[in-house]
């Protein structure tokens, strides 16, 4: 049986269609599973970037972000399997140094500062300025933030900062710090702590607090992150693809509403 000519027509709108679906779809055959190490700071902008870059690559991301920036760089060292790692830009280059990751592949992605937060609709203290924020501290009933003993770096540069304000020994025993990652916020959300500390990225994506803002000018402290290839990875191609596609400028954007600074 004859097709017609518009018969005709159709199945070559039809197959033309399904050959440029096609061409639009990854390569199979080169798609990968690409496992990222890094701490709990990026895990918002991540959520955001991860389903973009899979979906326009064809990888697959496993992001594990289950600790902090400092615990996910000895997981690196002590020779954990992944792909890329994402930590402060010093940690990335001991990490080079030691062999863990591959030279020439460490790349800034965003800075992010520290920050204050209080329970969902409380007073939110004045730390407008150094003096304004040392008023503060003394004044509240209570503070805190994750253990310095487990290498939380927020809380090791705040005591630093309490005792160059010369405030420490006041805020020593009105201060709780938190083994349970969660509990950092979980407290605040309840009232049980006034005042927390933690990284803005983390903050802005917490439930149950309200952000105050970024530590005052001169005594704030910014982490800048940056990504690595880890050197005994399987996927270095996929690894090299998503560092480049989360530095992007397009990525920017995501970051920046994430909490993050350029870098």
């Amino acid at each position: 049986m004859k097709c017609n000519s518009f018969e005709a027509m159709n199945r070559a709108t039809w197959v033309g269609a399904f050959l440029l679906q096609l061409l639009a779809m990854p390569d199979i055959g080169t798609a990968a599973e690409i496992k990222v190490l890094s701490g709990s700071a990026i895990e918002s902008a991540m959520h955001a970037l991860i389903p973009t870059f899979e979906q326009s690559s064809g990888h697959k991301v496993v992001f594990d972000f289950n600790g902090t920036i400092g615990g996910m760089t000895d997981r690196v060292r002590h020779g954990e399997p992944a792909d890329v790692v994402i930590v402060s830009r010093p940690q990335i280059a001991q990490l080079e140094i030691q062999g863990r990751v591959v030279p020439g592949s460490l790349i800034d992605i965003a800075k992010v500062g520290v920050g204050l937060f209080v329970r969902r609709g409380a007073a939110r203290p004045d730390i407008d300025s150094v003096d304004a924020f040392t008023r503060a501290m003394l004044a509240a009933k209570s503070i805190g933030w994750n253990d310095p003993a487990a290498g939380a770096p927020v809380s090791i540069y705040m005591l630093g900062v309490f005792e160059r304000l010369g405030i420490a020994n006041a805020m020593r025993p009105k201060t709780r710090a938190f083994k349970q990652r969660s509990e950092r916020f979980e407290a605040v959300a309840r009232g049980d702590v006034e005042i927390g500390f933690n990284q803005i990225s983390e903050i802005m994506a917490a439930r149950g607090v309200d952000f105050i803002g970024p530590l005052p000018a001169p005594i704030q402290h910014y982490t800048l992150l940056a990504a690595g290839i880890v050197a005994n990875g399987k996927q270095p191609e996929a690894a090299r693809a998503f560092i480049q596609f989360i530095s992007s400028p397009d990525a920017r954007a995501i970051w920046a509403q994430k909490g993050f600074e350029g870098s």
